[in-house]
């Protein structure tokens, strides 16, 4: 799955454009590495997101292509 779509379906970012634009200007990590908006992600990758001074690190447990609210949060794991 696209990164800027995992974001948006994990509802780490609210919109899948903002998480594009994120990922564009550098505030996205996968893996350690500045990751582009079509990055591949799978179980088990590394996700910081950088939201001014302060920064989530997640790991991604699960990919699914729809998700409900309330069940979104089961897609990954906070690390930070």
């Amino acid at each position: 799955m696209r990164l800027d779509k995992f974001l948006k379906v994990s509802r780490l970012i609210k919109r899948r454009t903002v998480a594009k634009d994120f990922a564009e200007h550098e505030r996205v990590l996968l893996n350690g590495r500045v990751a582009k908006p079509a990055a591949e992600v799978r179980p088990g990758d590394i996700i910081t997101i950088r939201f001014g001074d302060r920064q989530h690190v997640v790991e991604v447990l699960d990919i699914k292509e729809t998700v409900r609210a309330g069940d979104a949060h089961a897609l990954y794991r906070v690390l930070e």
